[in-house]
């Protein structure tokens, strides 16, 4: 038992690597918010496009949703980080991982934000129109803050699934939590980083799956009342 704890949970080691691991904490969670924010705006531009742009953009939107839903975001991240650069287009770690994590993160907004709009009836539109409100009018004021309703459940769930994505961009070098561990696993040889880093990010997205239960929990409760 004593060389289990030495091994995996050892303290001097867990002190002297905590300041690393720390950092490394706020790259992921910078990383990790930054994703969302473009991720989620891109792919509420992108799901609108999808849906009620001329035919040639739809198929476009469409093509481009399924592709990135299909792709594992590792590959998308290598893709972006080392083939880019033959095209004279380099860029650095963490704009790389923010570029590749965001754009898969849009096309998964997009295909839980048109699951949304589409649930709204189509009466409304109709409704909205025979008031002679303007068509960007009805979706921002009669048809968008009836999705959001209803999106914000798995929308919540997108982004807690970003946030644990976030340490795929070690790959590249960007110093988030897990490259971190890795590094001072390396240097000290023994694995209570990693095993630092497995609790950290248990501290902090645990809350935020809980958080994510309730809010699906109390929408439930809104269909059903």
């Amino acid at each position: 038992m004593q060389d289990l704890v030495d091994t995996f949970f050892n303290g001097e080691v867990f002190l002297s690597s905590l300041p690393l691991l720390l950092k490394g904490l706020v790259n992921t969670v910078l990383l990790g918010v930054t994703v969302i924010v473009i991720g989620s705006l891109a792919g509420v531009l992108i799901v609108l496009l999808r849906l009620y742009a001329w035919k040639p953009v739809r198929l476009i939107a469409i093509l481009y949703i399924d592709a990135m839903r299909s792709l594992p975001t590792l590959v998308v991240l290598v893709v972006v980080y080392f083939a880019l650069p033959f095209v004279g287009i380099t860029l650095s770690p963490f704009v790389a991982a923010t570029l590749a994590m965001s754009v898969v993160v849009s096309a998964y907004t997009a295909e839980i934000c048109r699951a949304g709009i589409e649930a709204i009836p189509k009466g409304q539109f109709e409704a909205a129109a025979a008031l002679g409100l303007p068509f960007v009018v009805t979706l921002r004021k009669v048809i968008l803050p009836q999705a959001i309703r209803i999106v914000i459940p798995p929308l919540v769930s997108n982004a807690i699934s970003a946030l644990k994505e976030t340490s795929i961009a070690s790959v590249v070098a960007t110093p988030d939590l897990l490259k971190m561990a890795l590094d001072t696993q390396a240097q000290n040889a023994n694995p209570t980083p990693l095993m630092s880093a497995a609790l950290i990010y248990l501290i902090v997205l645990w809350p935020l799956v809980k958080f994510g239960s309730r809010i699906e929990l109390a929408s439930k409760r809104m269909k059903t009342s």
